[in-house]
C-alpha cells in the first residue's frame, strides 16, 4: 500500500517525509511494546503506536522501517521531528485508535507483519 493511501485511509496529518508518500509498506505492526517490535518485526514493516518518545524513532530506524504512525491525536514533538528527518522516516498522526486504525488498514488489504492471511 502506498504510503498516500495510508495517510487517506486514516486521515492522517503528515510531519516529516510528504515528499516519500508515493512510496510502498507490505505490512503493519500496531504496538506499544519496542521490545516486541524488536522481536516480532522483519520486513519493512509501517508501525502504528500511541508512544510518542524518542525510543519509537530508534526502534524504527533499527528495523529499517519506513512510517511511523502515531494514534489517538498523538504528535511529535519537535524534537522527534527531526529525529525523524535526520533518520529519513515518515510521520503521520490519525485520530483514530490504534485498532481502528490496524483495522482501516487491514480491511483495505495491508497484512499484518510475518502473518499469511488465508481468504
Amino acid at each position: 500500500m502506498k504510503l498516500e493511501k495510508v495517510k487517506e485511509v486514516l486521515n492522517a496529518k503528515v510531519f516529516t517525509g510528504e515528499n516519500k508518500l508515493s512510496e510502498t509498506v507490505n505490512s503493519a505492526c500496531g504496538c506499544d511494546l519496542m521490545s516486541d517490535v524488536l522481536a516480532f518485526v522483519k520486513d519493512q514493516a509501517m508501525l502504528l503506536t500511541g508512544l510518542v518518545n524518542p525510543q519509537v524513532i530508534r526502534t524504527a530506524e533499527m528495523m529499517d522501517m519506513k512510517c511511523i504512525v502515531f494514534v489517538r491525536g498523538k504528535e511529535p514533538d519537535e524534537t522527534l521531528i527531526q529525529m525523524a528527518k535526520e533518520k529519513n522516516i515518515v510521520l503521520m498522526s490519525t485520530q483514530y485508535p490504534l485498532y481502528v486504525a490496524c483495522g482501516r488498514l487491514y480491511s483495505r488489504g495491508l497484512n499484518p507483519e510475518g502473518i499469511e492471511i488465508d481468504g
